[in-house]
């Protein structure tokens, strides 16, 4: 007997299908990390200072997988009984915010002669600035909306204040949503990123350790920047000097310095370029880890331990988890407790009693050169310790 597959009768409507929409591999991530996040727990934003640190140990797969679920790592630090120990005060960010509004006073005329008088001295005066409206409905329609500006911007020549802007950088094959303090485009349609801090420049020089991270947090937005300014042709060129606005002296009155950005832009694109890309650390993950912090101590180191960390003692000043991270890591006795340059001496040797072991001549390749030169510093001090014990 043959068998046929039931067919609708002709002229009958046919059946409505009910197979259900195939996922992309977009819309699959992005409930994928909303499962890891938590129900109801809203997305924290990877803003230009987290990816530089993320940036700055891209071997972090921890750090990697919860920025890029948006996860709150302060909330999840505390929950985990190890709380961060850093971050502004709320004066701080008041104090700032004042002065970034100061900075931006009267249609931004005194930032526009900043940049005017530190990187464009032969550009006209800037008189008169347009201020596009840059509002728009979510992130997404935000970053659109600032390339649309800044392409009629760059069609219509003269000066242009855009007072934080969106932009769009793709990390480790997830969006990642910037907001620079500004971005200037200049007459000949060029375009710089403005940093505001609240520290101060004294006798025109600043503390080189907060230069040196606004100059990491200012190579992301250039990064971000170049991105939109490709898709224009022909695109215009975005400017490496980035001007860094501070208080002059102790006072409240805005100064300037351009800050090359070169070298920390080109470090950071290849770090972040070396990133592991998200889908593949989440398809590594135990079905079922979530991070929220309401969940129970052990279900969240659990979870938080299920992703490998790369800890490091600059961790300490950038990443939210860092003392969660170090206890971890001096209680498996790993030697990136003492720093990546001791790490990156030490070769095969990952642990302390690996590297005593291999001192004392119980263990390790002799003609390993991170052995041979342990055994031979464990000799020095022998002699050192023998001759001060003899009268």
């Amino acid at each position: 007997m043959s068998e046929f597959h039931r067919s609708a009768s002709p002229g009958s409507p046919p059946e409505p299908n009910r197979t259900p929409p195939r996922q992309t591999r977009g819309t699959a991530l992005r409930q994928q990390l909303a499962e890891l996040r938590g129900p109801d727990v809203p997305a924290k934003a990877l803003d230009a200072r987290a990816l530089a640190a993320l940036a700055a140990n891209p071997g972090c797969r921890r750090r990697a997988i919860l920025d890029g679920a948006g996860v709150d790592k302060t909330a999840l630090a505390s929950a985990l009984g190890s709380p961060a120990a850093f971050g502004q005060s709320q004066f701080a960010l008041t104090r700032g915010n004042a002065f970034e509004a100061k900075v931006k006073a009267d249609g931004g005329a005194e930032l526009l002669r900043l940049v005017r008088g530190h990187l464009d001295p032969g550009a006209e005066p800037a008189e008169r600035a347009a201020v596009p409206d840059l509002s728009a409905t979510g992130p997404e329609g935000r970053t659109a909306r600032t390339a649309l500006a800044l392409r009629e911007a760059v069609e219509a020549g003269g000066w242009s204040l855009f007072d934080h802007p969106m932009l769009a950088l793709e990390v480790a094959g997830s969006p990642a949503f910037l907001e620079p303090d500004a971005v200037v485009v200049h007459p000949d349609g060029s375009w710089t990123v403005v940093e505001i801090k609240s520290f101060p420049m004294v006798d025109g020089s600043a503390d080189p350790a907060k230069v040196g991270a606004a100059a990491r947090q200012a190579a992301v937005y250039v990064l971000a920047l170049e991105k939109v300014a490709a898709r224009l042709d022909p695109a215009p060129r975005v400017h490496h000097d980035v001007l860094l606005v501070c208080p002059k002296d102790f006072s409240n009155l805005p100064t300037a310095s351009a800050v090359d950005v070169r070298k920390q832009r080109a470090v950071t694109a290849r770090q972040l370029d070396r990133l592991t890309r998200i889908q593949d650390i989440a398809d590594t993950l135990p079905e079922g880890t979530c991070f929220a912090p309401d969940l129970p101590a052990e279900q969240l180191t659990a979870a938080v331990e299920a992703v490998p960390a790369t800890y490091a003692p600059e961790c300490l000043s950038a990443c939210e988890l860092a003392f969660h991270c170090r206890q971890r890591s001096q209680a498996a006795d790993e030697v990136t407790a003492l720093g990546r340059a001791v790490r990156a001496e030490l070769g095969g040797l990952t642990t302390v009693e690996d590297v005593l072991s291999a001192a004392r001549g119980e263990s390790g390749d002799p003609d390993d050169p991170a052995v041979a030169a342990l055994r031979r510093a464990a000799a020095l001090r022998a002699e050192a310790l023998q001759g001060a014990a003899c009268p």
